[in-house]
């Protein structure tokens, strides 16, 4: 009786936990995968700081085309002085500087366009791993939700499987190791839903994060993911990732400028230079050591100047040292971006083979569990016919439960299985640039639409 007992408080916690699962899913918001991964790739703060190099990388680009552009500027004061003048008193001046011509210019520009292209490339790294990041999230909780479901089923069956060993045990049909073996299966999957009760919960906080919205237990619209391409259509040689091909960018706008440092002695910097200016001698004694500024011989006290600079450089040792310093860069992140490539090929090569063998693991899953259903409907066949004729195998609804439990179990490996299938294939569409047109195919579906809170 105290075992029975037991069991009754169990079971009214079990059915307490799964209404307070079904309230907790209730009172969350869905969103489709489309509208998951539009969101975060508006809101994610690693697309947001891309898109900001981006706009540092632009300007410094138009930086570098502006040093042909004349620069204008005004000063001035006004003071007195004794003694010999120090300067010209000038009241206010009006100066514009331009460069016309240097030779290490252009690469300069080359180097700040290239530095552009790097980070175009970065940005659309840093969102395809956005987009992975949450089509991987969504997966994993609509995996993780099914498992919730399936495990709730099973746990029901497993109950009821202890139910049935308790009584037999009461009838000394059963040994007492059954009884604690279909306790100890109850308990497995009870501790079972709770770690996945707890991943749901993450990857549903993760998933928010991702997103940016306020709402911390979304649910996902299984509806609205479309269906994986197939193993065999992913290219086995691709192009290279956009996280490569940002890193030999700035591979090559640091070459361009170690090119630019280089080109420096012996070659003329052409500059425009034009200057007007105000003068006033009335508070100093200029003219008394210049006799050309007295005002009886009413000269302008206005002054313009315009012309071309050129400067040759024949010795910088410091400009030298740098011109190393930026080759030595050059040729740093060269070798690095080369051997970025060689672990994107490397990691592509090991995906391909990843699938190949997750496919085939999948499948034995797949068997296994059509190998259950078959024995479960096997079972519920016999315990129809054979009722109530004693010349027949006679099975108990011990037996029914068994294979119920076994069905729901392989049910629930092949779903794992099936998940990290999904998951490599999301990887390699990402290395290969298919993801983006996967998920622009899935905003076609109708279901994947928008965020929507059930009543």
């Amino acid at each position: 009786m105290l075992l029975k007992r037991t069991m009754q408080i169990r079971w009214s916690k079990a059915m307490g936990i799964g209404l307070a699962m079904c309230l907790c899913a209730c009172a969350s918001a869905q969103i489709s995968l489309t509208s998951a991964v539009d969101l975060a790739l508006r809101n994610n703060p690693k697309v947001l700081a891309a898109q900001a190099s981006v706009n540092k990388a632009r300007a410094a680009l138009a930086q570098a085309h502006d040093a042909y552009i004349p620069s204008a500027g005004i000063n001035g004061g006004y003071g007195g002085s004794t003694g010999v003048p120090l300067n010209v008193p000038v009241v206010f001046s009006l100066s514009s500087q331009s460069l016309v011509f240097n030779f290490s210019q252009p690469d300069y520009v080359r180097a700040a366009a290239s530095g552009l292209q790097s980070a175009t490339f970065a940005l659309q790294d840093a969102r395809d791993q956005v987009s992975e990041d949450v089509v991987v999230t969504y997966l994993s909780l609509d995996n993780a939700q099914q498992r919730q479901a399936a495990m709730l089923q099973e746990y029901g069956f497993a109950t009821r499987l202890f139910r049935i060993v308790q009584d037999r045990l009461d009838a000394g049909q059963d040994s007492q190791s059954e009884f604690l073996g279909a306790r100890l299966t109850a308990d497995q999957i009870r501790a079972a839903q709770l770690q996945t009760d707890d991943e749901i919960t993450a990857l549903s906080d993760h998933l928010s994060r991702l997103t940016g919205l306020p709402e911390r237990h979304l649910t996902v619209i299984s509806s609205s993911i479309p269906a994986l391409p197939p193993a065999g259509s992913f290219p086995e040689n691709g192009p290279d990732s956009a996280g490569v091909r940002a890193a030999f960018a700035s591979a090559k706008s640091k070459q361009e400028t170690a090119f630019g440092d280089a080109r420096y002695r012996f070659r003329p910097v052409l500059s425009f230079d034009a200057n007007y200016s105000r003068i006033s001698t009335s508070h100093t004694n200029y003219p008394l050591y210049y006799p050309g500024f007295q005002s009886d011989r009413h000269l302008s006290d206005n002054a313009l100047s315009a012309g071309v600079q050129i400067q040759i450089p024949l010795f910088d040792r410091g400009h030298q040292d740098r011109a190393r310093e930026s080759a030595a860069e050059a040729a740093r992140a060269r070798f690095e971006a080369e051997e970025q490539r060689n672990q994107f090929f490397e990691g592509q090569l090991k995906l391909h083979h990843s699938i190949d063998e997750l496919q085939a693991n999948s499948k034995v899953a797949e068997d296994y569990r059509d190998i259950a259903q078959a024995k479960l409907d096997a079972v519920l066949v016999q315990l129809s016919a054979n009722a109530g004729d004693p010349n027949k195998p006679q099975l108990t609804p011990k037996d029914e439960q068994n294979a119920r439990l076994q069905e729901r179990q392989r049910f629930v490996e092949l779903l794992n299985m099936q998940f990290q299938l999904s998951q490599a294939q999301v990887n390699l569409m990402r290395q290969t640039g298919q993801l983006e047109p996967w998920l622009k195919a899935a905003a076609t579906q109708p279901a994947a639409t928008s965020i929507t809170s059930p009543q």
